[in-house]
């Protein structure tokens, strides 16, 4: 599988914004309940917010043949504030790819620290790339308790 990581434009928009949906309703229950999956990405997605969020953000986008398989965000402090895989491209190279690029980007550009608010699914990925757990978050989000990690990479 030949992944293309490309520059984010206007036009994937709805595509990213289904892409981020899926993979938040894909998330073992156990682990977070439908209501927080739910109170995380709402049913239906709302596009108008995420088309403004996008042109924003920039991410960078995950590319397999022209379907969008995953999406990152760097923002220029080293925030990570975005990174999702589509359900059916998991464990698949996908992540590793898009942190690679990040990580390669955020040294030519000199900065020092990655950080980011990974999710319970999302911490394993970062621990295995350097990050260290500096705390545990409980967010409250539309009247449900969700829990993040906030982390951390020194860069050289």
């Amino acid at each position: 599988m030949k992944i293309t990581i490309l520059p984010y434009t206007d036009a994937c928009a709805t595509e990213i914004t289904d892409l981020h949906h899926a993979c938040v309703h894909a998330i073992d229950p156990h682990i977070y309940s439908r209501e927080q999956q739910e109170a995380w990405a709402h049913t239906p997605p709302n596009y108008p917010y995420w088309v403004k969020r996008l042109a924003l953000k920039k991410p960078f986008m995950a590319m397999v043949e022209a379907t969008i398989v995953g999406f990152i965000e760097l923002e220029d402090n080293g925030h990570i504030d975005c990174a999702y895989t589509h359900p059916a491209y998991q464990k698949r190279g996908v992540m590793s790819e898009l942190f690679a690029y990040t990580q390669n980007l955020a040294e030519q550009k000199g900065i020092k620290r990655l950080y980011l608010e990974a999710s319970i699914v999302a911490k394993p990925f970062f621990e295995k790339r350097g990050f260290k757990t500096l705390h545990r978050n409980e967010i409250k989000r539309n009247g449900q308790m969700i829990v993040n990690f906030s982390m951390e990479k020194m860069l050289s």
